[in-house]
């Protein structure tokens, strides 16, 4: 049985959360122990117990502006320290043959793997492009002799981060995100209860729908730009959002539902908070749109949709080019632009064969390209070589 550390920024059920869970639950039925480090408590948290999977807090040293303020910067040894004591005992009791790191916004997992010369790999699903210095510091962490591996989540997150630098090219290798389709298919009665319970919706009505995260840049307000053109002229649809704001970020859901209350659209939109049971969610909508303003490393959820069988509208940058093929499993529209997507969602609106029809070769897509089985096996095969050609000297 080989012991792998995995450290992670969050306890939360988003992207890069629900891509670890899958990970190690599929980990823990093979020759593989997953140990997972998270700062604190939350839905990954009871996720992962559930599965059996041994979960310790500790400090992972999430880098944020936060982080370089004078007073964090002065308790930062006295963290380290802390975090390297907790990771000392698991590495006692439990020999650590691998660290990895699972989103670059962790820190703790390259110097702890560094200190005590364990191998590290880096699983990277992040694009940032700003602020210019956050981007310098962690293109330094990823040219780290101690980080021996770097997993992307797209081709699109690899250029970013590898442009024009052949050590990070001579590292890295791109392992697409997979997920299992849901077993979940509802009968036309109880999808219609849920539409109307749930979202107050009639059975007729299109459903449009954005699921993931409430934040500055998932597009949210580019997308309620879009339905109040669309609203003054088809009558028989609806919007819903799905997700959460960041800790401590209540605003952008305040300023969201403040937008939807100016259009005067508080009976043709909802807000949902983020699901435990987002596959029944799925089964009831009809278009998808991902509109992010800025590139998607990968962008899960529009796999999510499509694993529903739904077409999906996505901004035409970032990893969402590698996941949707324009006009046949949904449309790639201009980012920021609200008439691109006023166009694209009025050709899903009102041709519900063609709505159906790229649903399908989407699902077929999802299945072919991004199957669980494959992302695991990818990752493993990378994991169990780096374990046998550098093992833990403990």
């Amino acid at each position: 049985m080989r012991n792998i550390l995995f450290v992670h920024q969050s306890a939360e059920m988003y992207g890069s959360d629900k891509t670890l869970l899958v990970l190690v639950t599929e980990f823990k039925k093979k020759t593989i122990n997953p140990i997972v480090v998270l700062p604190n408590d939350g839905p990954l948290k009871d996720a992962l117990e559930k599965e059996n999977i041994t979960v310790i807090i500790a400090p992972v040293f999430k880098v944020s502006r936060k982080m370089f303020g004078v007073r964090n910067l002065i308790s930062l040894p006295k963290q380290i320290s802390q975090a390297i004591k907790i990771l000392d005992q698991i590495n006692k009791k439990d020999k650590i043959d691998l660290v990895y790191s699972n989103t670059l916004a962790v820190l703790i997992g390259l110097i702890y793997a560094q200190k005590r010369k364990i191998k590290h790999i880096w699983h990277v699903h992040e694009i940032i492009e700003s602020p210019k210095l956050v981007v310098k510091f962690f293109k330094n962490a990823l040219l780290s002799k101690a980080n021996n591996t770097i997993i992307y989540n797209s081709e699109a997150t690899k250029c970013f981060w590898n442009k024009d630098n052949e050590i990070l090219n001579q590292k890295a290798v791109v392992v697409l995100n997979g997920l299992s389709k849901s077993e979940i298919e509802l009968p036309e009665l109880e999808r219609a209860e849920i539409k109307e319970t749930l979202l107050g919706a009639k059975n007729k009505e299109t459903m449009i729908a954005l699921v993931g995260r409430i934040s500055r840049w998932k597009g949210q307000k580019l997308l309620l730009d879009a339905f109040h053109n669309l609203s003054k002229t088809h009558q028989n649809i609806r919007l819903l959002f799905v997700g959460s704001p960041p800790p401590n970020q209540e605003v952008f859901l305040e300023t969201l539902i403040q937008q939807v209350a100016d259009y005067d659209l508080i009976e043709k939109v909802t807000i949902l908070p983020f699901q435990d049971d987002i596959a029944k969610i799925w089964e009831v909508i009809d278009i998808a749109v991902v509109p992010s303003t800025e590139p998607e490393p990968f962008g899960l959820v529009a796999l999510e949709a499509m694993l529903a069988s739904k077409p999906v509208i996505g901004a035409n940058h970032g990893g969402l080019k590698e996941i949707i093929i324009d006009n046949e499993t949904g449309f790639l529209v201009e980012p920021n632009n609200v008439e691109a997507l006023v166009h694209s969602l009025e050709k899903l609106i009102t041709d519900k064969t063609t709505r159906e029809t790229m649903g399908q070769k989407a699902y077929q897509r999802a299945i072919a390209v991004f199957s669980l089985e494959n992302y695991v096996s990818q990752i493993e095969q990378i994991c169990l070589k780096q374990i046998a050609d550098h093992p833990n000297p403990k």
